[in-house]
């Protein structure tokens, strides 16, 4: 109960450190930045699942990479708080035209709850099928995050909406 209370306390930390630091880098780049800390967080995860499957429980190895693990997790948890967990939401209310701001930013509510339900659905089928390779799945799905942000993503900070759009033309 006391980890939960720490990860937790951990998730607000970097919440409001996210905030601070939106107006001095940059939006993108903390996304950026999110899912490549995220991606490696989450390979160091999948490794060790990989490398557990060759190694007997009794060893010190064993229980070192269980703690690798978990530290992988734990940092996953921090990088998506300094970026995704926050940036999507402002970056939606700056890039959106006020006549489409109420019916993008509920679908875009209902895609998120959807593909959280989702990845919920699926995780223990994963992790049944091969915890290595569940994670090496997640680690890809952030690369292919940090990818799409770069190209596609503009930088919204300081800009009004009429710079904004430019970038889409």
């Amino acid at each position: 109960m006391y980890l939960s209370h720490a990860l937790t306390l951990q998730q607000v930390l970097a919440t409001i450190l996210t905030l601070w630091l939106a107006d001095k880098s940059g939006r993108r780049l903390l996304l950026i930045v999110s899912s490549s800390a995220m991606a490696l967080s989450l390979l160091v995860v999948s490794i060790s699942f990989y490398l557990k499957e060759y190694i007997s429980p009794d060893s010190d190895l064993y229980a070192t990479l269980s703690l690798v693990s978990v530290a992988g997790v734990v940092v996953m948890v921090i990088a998506f708080s300094l970026g995704f967990g926050a940036m999507p939401w402002i970056i939606m209310s700056e890039i959106l035209p006020i006549n489409i701001k109420g019916l993008a930013g509920s679908f875009a509510t209902l895609a998120n709850w959807f593909f959280s339900w989702l990845v919920t659905l699926t995780a223990n089928l994963l992790l049944d099928w091969s915890s290595g390779g569940t994670f090496t799945i997640y680690t890809a799905v952030c690369v292919f995050t940090a990818g799409f942000v770069a190209i596609w993503v503009p930088e919204t900070k300081g800009k009004i909406l009429k710079e904004i759009q430019q970038f889409f033309r």
